[in-house]
């Protein structure tokens, strides 16, 4: 238990950020399946145009520290030569 003034308040604003930081993992976690159904699926026009969002949400929630961004910039990699060999 936090005894100090500073450590509980302290306290509260982890439990406020553990939850932003959950919904925006949560949030790139969705955007990654989302892009894995649709690779899977084979439409290379849904694909396209997803694309440009999947990377804006993964470099997103990589700005805001919630994942690391080498991991961020490391899954669209991997998802840009996965698209790239379909073609």
């Amino acid at each position: 238990m936090p005894n100090t003034k500073s450590a509980i308040r302290r306290v509260r604003r982890i439990k406020k950020q553990t939850l932003v930081n959950r919904l925006r993992k949560s949030k790139y976690k969705s955007a990654v399946k989302q892009m894995e159904k649709l690779i899977d699926s084979g439409k290379s026009d849904k694909i396209k145009s997803f694309f440009p969002k999947f990377q804006s949400i993964l470099m997103q929630v990589a700005k805001s520290g919630a994942v690391s961004k080498k991991t961020a910039a490391r899954k669209v990699s991997k998802i840009q030569k996965r698209i790239s060999k379909k073609k």
